[in-house]
């Protein structure tokens, strides 16, 4: 049986999320919430948040699903083989970002549920969201930056 996150979780992640932009007086955000498989669960743009930004926030999500890597480590393998990255990103229709945004979440006991991508303000505001979001739903977020 897959598991997966529901959309319960995905709701408040994307609330939480935003709440949490709005309080530190980031621009306004984009969030979405995809399963294992990269599937949208659930996606929120806020009022004057740019028309790309679902496609960003789906794309960080997916990049760490699709590589099974964190945006840090996504970044440092494209900056060592570029054409890799090229490759991938071409493969994957451009859903592939390399900056931090995307964020793994697992539950409490390490089961990957899913990914969530934030995106609307400078990349580590944007994964900070994703973070507070993840944290209020009372799963786990991987970021690659637990270790530093």
């Amino acid at each position: 049986m897959i598991v997966s996150i529901t959309l319960e979780q995905a709701r408040t992640i994307i609330d939480a999320a935003l709440a949490y932009g709005a309080e530190q007086g980031y621009n306004p955000l984009t969030v979405a919430v995809l399963d294992p498989g990269g599937a949208i669960v659930a996606l929120a743009r806020q009022d004057g948040s740019g028309f790309l930004r679902p496609d960003l926030a789906v794309a960080k999500a997916y990049g760490v699903l699709g590589l099974g890597m964190t945006n840090r480590a996504i970044a440092e393998r494209a900056a060592e083989a570029p054409e890799f990255f090229t490759t991938v990103t071409t493969l994957a229709g451009g859903k592939f970002v390399s900056v931090p945004g995307g964020v793994f979440v697992r539950d409490r006991e390490g089961t990957l549920l899913g990914a969530v991508g934030v995106t609307g303000d400078l990349s580590l505001h944007d994964e900070a969201a994703a973070v507070a979001g993840i944290e209020a739903a009372g799963l786990v977020a991987v970021t690659g930056a637990e270790g530093s």
